[in-house]
């Protein structure tokens, strides 16, 4: 199967079973096929199909960044000198094995960043600031904002058009 699926490739199962599983992974698939009216081995065929052409990118668990310490998150824009292919890639892998790293977004307009940064201390990030943006001579200037609340947070995808009521249809 090929390495990326789009949407018209999903019936309206699999999107059913994607709902289920974004909210908890965990659910066993016999639960699933009952949600959608599928057998079990059925739902595993599908979700190996969607693993398999890459729509399910990861089964992984989502930690209370506090939990482990990580209290404070940091919002931060960046802006490169220079956007040549080389130096943008160059920020790129910087950004992405920077384990404080959580999200790296790569934008239009002013900015050419967008970092969402978790650290457990103000010095910690101040460290982060000095290897990432000060170190990097072709970082012109970046903007940290902090988050004083985590109003929402997660990575669950809806797909244009479906709603709940169709895994039951």
């Amino acid at each position: 199967m090929s390495s990326s699926a789009d949407v018209s490739d999903l019936d309206r199962f699999d999107l059913a079973i994607l709902d289920i599983l974004q909210r908890d992974n965990t659910t066993p698939q016999r639960v699933i096929g009952e949600a959608v009216n599928l057998s079990a081995p059925s739902v595993q065929r599908r979700i190996k199909r969607m693993e398999e052409s890459g729509v399910i990118k990861a089964n992984v668990s989502i930690v209370n960044p506090g939990s482990v310490g990580c209290n404070i998150t940091v919002l931060v824009e960046v802006e490169v000198v220079t956007e040549s292919a080389e130096l943008i890639e160059a920020a790129k892998q910087s950004f992405a094995t920077c384990p404080q790293v959580q999200q790296c977004y790569y934008i239009t307009g002013d900015t050419d960043f967008f970092l969402v940064m978790l650290v457990a201390t103000m010095a910690e990030y101040e460290q982060l600031t000095k290897t990432l943006f000060f170190g990097n001579n072709n970082v012109k200037r970046f903007r940290t904002t902090v988050v004083m609340d985590r109003v929402k947070i997660g990575m669950t995808v809806s797909p244009p058009g479906f709603t709940k009521n169709q895994s039951h249809s």
